[in-house]
C-alpha cells in the first residue's frame, strides 16, 4: 500500500455523508471485498456496444470478400477500444474514489466510446477514421484529465507516475491524428508504430513508482468484460440465425452452425474461468503480459461471434466467399483464443505434461475442422467441447492421486 492509499467508503450510508469532491489518492492494493462497481459495470457495457459495431463490420467487409482489408480495419478500430478500457480499468482499480467528477469524468469517457461506435462503418467502407479518432480523442483527454487530478493529490514519485500517464495519453493522442491526414497506404505502417507507443506509455511512467492496482478487482474486471464480450457472440450469432431461417427457411442446414458455436462460446467461458488467476498477478511484469495479452482474448472472443454470422450467411448464399473461408472464420479465432489463454492462464496452473498439452492440441484439432466443410463449426464445437471434459478428467484424477498420496503417507 502507498503511503497515500486511502480505503473506499465503507458503506452506502457513509459515502452519502462525503463531499462531492476528494482528493483523488491512491487505494491499498490489500483492501478486502474489493469488488467491480456499478458504474464500471455500465462502463463495460456501452463499450462493448463499440465491440459489437467492429464484430458487425467484420462481417459484412469479409462477407464481400474484403478478408485482408476487414482483418486489417477490425485490429485497428479494435484495439482503439480495449486500450481506452484497458487504461480505465487500471487507473479506477488504484484511483476509484467514486465522487461526483469522477463519474462524470467516467461518464464522457462512455460518450467518447459511442461516439468511436458511430464512426466504426465509414472506418471500415470509406476508410474515413475521422469520427473514431474524434471518439478515441474524447477518451483520452478524459483519461488524461484524470491522471492530472490523482498528480494534484500525490507527491514524490507517484505524482511523477501520473505526470508522466497524462502527458503519454495526450502526445499519443495527437500522433493518431495521423489516421485522418496521412495518405491511406501509411496508415497501417502509424498504426503499429502509435501501438508501440501507447503500450510503452504505462511500462516507462511506472518506472517511477508502481500504481496501487488491486488484483482481484483487476481480475474480476477482465473476467466480467469476457462474460460480456462472450454473450455479445452469442446474441450476434443468435440474431443471424433467426434472420437466415425467416428469410431462407434454413433451420436444418443452420443447426450444425449453432450447435457448434454454442458449444465454442460455452467452452470458451469455461475455459477462461477454469482457474483463479489473481495469484498469478503478483508483480507489475506479469501483470503487464497478462493486461497486454489480453487483446488477443477480447479480439478472438468477439470475432468468434462475428464469424458465426459469416458461417450463418454463407450457408443461405448471402456471400461470395468460399466453404473453407466461412469456416476459417470461426476456426481461427477460436484457435487464437484457445492458446492466448493457455499462454495467459492456463499453463501458470497445469501439472505435467497431458495437462499442459490440452489446450495447445485443442487449438490445433479446431484448425484441422477447417477442412471439414459445412460440418467444420459443429466439429470445432465439439473438439472445444472435449477439451474441456479431457482437463476436467485430468484434474480430478490428479486430485484423487493426491487424496490417496496423502491417506497412505504415515501420520506425522
Amino acid at each position: 500500500m502507498t503511503s497515500s492509499s486511502a480505503p473506499s467508503p465503507a458503506s452506502p450510508g457513509a459515502q452519502q455523508s462525503q463531499p462531492l469532491l476528494r482528493r483523488l489518492t491512491a487505494r491499498g492494493r490489500d483492501e478486502a471485498h474489493r469488488v467491480s462497481s456499478p458504474l464500471e459495470l455500465f462502463f463495460d457495457l456501452c463499450f462493448v456496444v463499440a465491440i459489437a459495431q467492429a464484430g458487425a463490420q467484420l462481417v459484412h467487409t469479409g462477407a464481400a470478400g474484403h478478408v485482408a482489408d476487414a482483418i486489417l480495419n477490425y485490429a485497428m478500430v479494435f484495439f482503439a477500444i480495449w486500450w481506452a478500457w484497458m487504461n480505465f480499468t487500471w487507473f479506477a482499480s488504484a484511483y476509484d474514489n467514486d465522487d461526483a467528477l469522477y463519474r462524470v469524468v467516467t461518464l464522457v469517457q462512455i460518450a467518447g466510446v459511442l461516439v468511436l461506435a458511430a464512426g466504426v462503418a465509414p472506418a471500415f467502407e470509406r476508410h474515413d477514421y475521422l469520427v473514431v479518432w474524434l471518439g478515441y480523442v474524447i477518451m483520452r483527454l478524459a483519461m488524461a484529465a484524470q491522471w492530472l487530478r490523482a498528480a494534484g493529490s500525490a507527491e514524490g514519485a507517484e505524482r511523477t507516475t501520473a505526470l508522466r500517464y497524462a502527458g503519454g495519453v495526450l502526445l499519443c493522442m495527437v500522433g493518431w491524428l495521423g489516421l485522418v491526414l496521412l495518405p491511406e497506404p501509411l496508415r497501417p505502417w502509424l498504426f503499429l508504430v502509435m501501438a508501440v507507443a501507447e503500450l510503452c506509455v504505462p511500462i516507462y511512467a511506472e518506472k517511477a513508482h508502481a500504481t496501487s492496482w488491486h488484483a482481484h478487482h483487476i481480475a474480476e474486471r477482465y473476467g466480467l468484460f469476457t462474460i460480456i464480450v462472450l454473450g455479445e457472440s452469442i446474441a450476434a450469432a443468435t440474431v443471424a440465425v433467426k434472420s437466415a431461417v425467416s428469410e431462407h427457411d434454413a433451420l436444418g442446414e443452420l443447426l450444425p452452425i449453432s450447435a457448434g458455436g454454442l458449444l465454442i462460446v460455452f467452452s470458451a467461458w469455461w475455459i477462461y474461468f477454469v482457474v483463479p488467476i489473481h495469484g498469478h498477478l503478483r508483480s507489475s511484469t506479469r501483470a503487464f503480459l497478462w493486461g497486454y495479452g489480453h487483446y488477443l482474448i477480447f479480439a478472438s472472443a468477439a470475432a468468434i461471434g462475428a464469424g458465426l454470422e459469416v458461417a450463418v450467411e454463407q450457408t443461405v448464399g448471402r456471400t461470395r466467399i468460399s466453404t473453407l473461408s466461412a469456416a476459417a472464420a470461426v476456426t481461427l479465432p477460436t484457435a487464437l483464443y484457445l492458446l492466448t489463454v493457455w499462454a495467459l492462464h492456463s499453463r501458470h496452473f497445469k501439472a505435467g505434461i497431458r495437462q499442459q498439452l490440452v489446450l495447445p492440441v485443442t487449438a490445433l484439432l479446431v484448425i484441422c475442422c477447417t477442412f471439414l466443410g459445412e460440418w467444420a463449426v459443429l466439429a470445432a464445437g465439439l473438439v472445444s467441447a472435449a477439451s474441456v471434459a479431457t482437463g476436467v478428467t485430468l484434474t480430478a484424477r490428479r486430485a484423487a492421486r493426491g487424496r490417496h498420496s496423502d491417506t497412505a503417507s504415515p501420520a506425522a
